[in-house]
């Protein structure tokens, strides 16, 4: 895993400086504090890559060209096939200097230019340079655990694995973008390929971009795709769930056995992380270390899954304890890292449980996420399905009783009685729209926005938000099942938006550790998307297949245990006895008025309501909005990111010989 940045003329202008490139690197050092290595043709391109070292350790140093140095690749990721791959080119008479799977990207694209990527099974974000016609590629994998941020400023195109990075490029400045803002408070994340800050896009998932005589050219090469409802696949549960056991035994030992370093898993107590353990331990008898978040909060806590399942495989077990003001404390780190607004506080303890890792010395952990959105595991899931049986008989009096069974772990949701029926029936008979599943989540947002500031609503315009998404639909949509399409909108959406990014990719890199997501093995998604939805959901049982797949590799408690969603304490990490000094700087009236995204006085009202300890759910994600976006705007917009570039690991510095 590494950090990568680039910048490639887009006209014949000023030359690349090998300032800007270090400048770069030095904001990526935590991805990559290994080594670090540039390529630099002033006229045309230059290229840069912070490294940690997982695979190859002693002759993967980047960049890595072709036999003829006229082929070069800056890549963070893995490519967890590249071993076939490897066999395969040299097959076709192609020599590698490494025995590294960056060098496999090269000659791969060598054979099938750009569309190379389609051949890989992994997790990457990757530039390669072509100078026989001076076009320069970026490619970003499937569904997003990797990142690629790009811009075009003075002619150039700037990029990297981090937006601080690009800001580190002196044409470059950054400004939040308003309407990023209201996709936030709406969505939780951006939609597409736009980012917090104005005029900095993000790559999207399962794309490639070529930049070549001036002009940029983006296209997909996958994604996702269900089957119409009515041409599911009739085959026998016994049929997908030994289909499933080959495919998922296959993405754990791929992510777990190909690495030259030590590689650990996530153990939360739930069913995902339980799973991909087991699997492990099923191919090696090596001691395992396993790592998980406990809470002090009694509310968030899953310790006592988490020992039992520890004891059940005999795992060296590591535990990360966060406290309320730990939470506190981490946050604006968590953020700085994220790099957009957030509204959950669920990325600050992921970052200290990272941390954990790192200071047992381990670099890879294997995780569980992803199993939800592939096989049908969140309560919004159940939510659409029970809203859509009580849409038959909406004036029923039992069938809203059913909502009962979502949220157990939320007690207000518990107690709401007639409220939470009031709640849950609004849309309840707009069965027909291809947004029904999300809709009701959404539409949070317009109370989440009661907080913006008078010039914010109108920097926004008069834009229909959801709308957007409709735009976004793929051919075919309405004609899925109901579960498809919810899926598809929380794969795309919220997974790959999101939960890879701030609770993924971030809080790990943060502190130099690579996460392996088996359940996104690109196989299995599209072997998911197959399964039929009663497979998947089945009645009010969610992740059906995998309970069924793993009910006798587990013990029955776990696999019978009700999903319990990731969460993280709010108004006690803030406010109280403990409370960290930042949360109150930050939400000053003046402060608040200075960034001029929200209403101070509503602001200050929300913070008297968290003091009094009265704040609903949606009350405390508005606050985290709030707290977020302020911090992004003191990080990144009130003072530029400062590159510290002072004993920097440097291992390759390339200069190409003029023309």
């Amino acid at each position: 895993m590494c950090g990568i940045v680039g910048v490639y003329n887009l006209r014949t202008g000023q030359p690349v400086r090998q300032v800007d490139l270090d400048n770069m690197l030095a904001m990526l050092r935590h991805r990559g504090p290994d080594e670090m290595g540039t390529y630099l043709d002033a006229p045309r391109v230059g290229l840069g890559n912070a490294r940690l070292a997982i695979i190859d350790l002693s002759s993967g140093q980047q960049p890595i060209s072709n036999e003829t140095e006229t082929v070069w690749i800056v890549y963070n990721g893995e490519a967890f096939n590249y071993v076939e791959l490897m066999a395969d080119l040299k097959a076709r008479g192609h020599d590698f200097a490494t025995a590294s799977d960056t060098e496999v990207v090269v000659h791969l694209y060598e054979e099938n230019g750009p569309d190379c990527v389609a051949q890989l099974n992994g997790q990457f974000g990757f530039a390669l340079w072509d100078s026989r016609d001076d076009s320069l590629m970026l490619a970003r994998d499937r569904v997003g655990i990797r990142p690629v941020f790009y811009t075009v400023a003075d002619g150039q195109l700037i990029f990297a694995s981090e937006i601080k990075a690009i800001a580190a490029h002196p044409a470059v400045s950054l400004e939040l973008d308003p309407v990023a803002l209201d996709q936030v408070f709406t969505f939780w994340s951006t939609l597409g390929s736009r980012t917090a800050f104005k005029d900095i896009y993000a790559l999207p998932p399962g794309h490639v971009l070529v930049a070549r005589d001036g002009e940029i050219a983006v296209r997909p090469y996958w994604s996702l795709r269900f089957p119409e409802a009515g041409a599911v696949e009739d085959r026998p549960l016994a049929d997908w769930i030994d289909e499933f056991h080959h495919l998922l035994r296959d993405a754990v030992e791929l992510r777990f056995l190909r690495s030259d370093v030590t590689v650990a898993a996530y153990l939360s107590g739930g069913i995902d992380s339980s799973a991909t353990t087991a699997y492990i331990k099923q191919f090696t008898d090596r001691d395992l270390h396993t790592f998980s978040i406990t809470f002090a909060d009694p509310d968030y806590d899953e310790s006592a899954y988490q020992y039992e399942m520890a004891d059940f495989f005999g795992t060296e077990h590591h535990i990360v304890r966060a406290t309320n003001p730990e939470i506190g404390a981490a946050f604006p780190e968590a953020v700085w890292h994220a790099e957009t607004p957030i509204l959950r506080t669920a990325p600050a303890p992921m970052y200290l449980l990272s941390r954990l890792v790192r200071e047992h010395g381990i670099k890879v952990v294997v995780t569980g996420e992803g199993a939800d959105e592939v096989l049908a595991g969140y309560d919004i899931f159940k939510e659409d399905a029970i809203r859509r049986f009580w849409a038959r008989d909406p004036d029923s009096q039992m069938r809203p009783a059913l909502l009962r069974r979502l949220y157990p772990y939320i007690p207000a949701f518990q107690r709401g009685g007639g409220l939470m029926a009031t709640f849950f029936k609004q849309g309840l008979t707009d069965t027909g729209d291809p947004l029904y599943s999300h809709l009701l989540r959404w539409s949070n947002g317009t109370r989440l926005k009661r907080l913006f500031s008078p010039d914010l609503i109108a920097q926004i315009g008069a834009r229909d938000t959801v709308g957007e998404v409709r735009g976004m639909l793929p051919p075919g949509f309405d004609a899925w099942a109901p579960l498809s399409r919810a899926q598809w909108l929380e794969t795309t959406i919220f997974m790959s938006q999101y939960l890879l990014a701030a609770q993924g990719d971030r809080p790990a890199m943060a502190n130099s550790v690579e996460g392996r997501f088996p359940f996104l093995d690109y196989r299995l998604i599209e072997f998911a998307a197959r399964v039929p939805p009663k497979y998947k959901l089945n009645g009010l049982t969610e992740k059906f297949l995998l309970k069924r797949a793993v009910r006798d590799m587990l013990p029955a408690p776990v696999v019978k245990r009700y999903k319990q969603a990731y969460r993280a304490p709010i108004r006690a990490c803030f406010f109280g006895a403990d409370a960290p000094a930042w949360v109150r700087e930050t939400l000053a009236p003046a402060a608040v008025d200075e960034a001029g995204y929200f209403l101070p006085a509503a602001v200050e009202g929300l913070a008297r309501k968290a003091e009094r300890g009265e704040l609903s759910e949606t009350d405390g994600m508005a606050l985290v909005g709030v707290l977020s976006t302020q911090l992004i705007y003191q990080q990144y917009c009130q003072s530029r990111p400062t590159p510290d570039t002072s004993n920097l690991p440097w291992r390759k510095r390339i200069v190409a010989e003029p023309a």
